[in-house]
């Protein structure tokens, strides 16, 4: 278990995908996201190339934490991790039901 402090310490925020790329360097099929947050844009790296098209992510609202630090993941430097569902078929990604403010924050 944890305390609602712990939970607290996590910030998961919303943002809006202003561009996908690419990322054949990585170990296993991924793109590089680039996220707009609303006061910042961030980057992330994320295997969702199974169940997602980079045209149809362009746009699209997302869930990340962005107050870890960032990690190297190959030769691209991934600013927060975006989140989503393990499923059999891939990666579902976590999203709000309707469009709300960049950087709104999950409470």
């Amino acid at each position: 278990m944890i305390t609602w402090q712990d939970f607290e310490n996590v910030e998961m925020r919303v943002g809006t995908v202003i561009d996908v790329q690419d990322f054949p360097e990585a170990n296993k099929p991924a793109y590089k996201l680039t996220i707009d947050f609303g006061d910042c844009v961030k980057r992330s790296s994320m295997q969702i190339t199974a169940l997602y098209k980079k045209e149809e992510l362009v746009g699209r609202q997302v869930v990340c934490v962005t107050n870890f630090p960032p990690k190297q993941i190959a030769n691209f430097m991934s600013e927060c991790l975006t989140t989503g569902f393990l499923t059999e078929q891939g990666v579902v990604l976590l999203r709000p039901e309707r469009k709300v403010p960049n950087g709104l924050r999950v409470m």
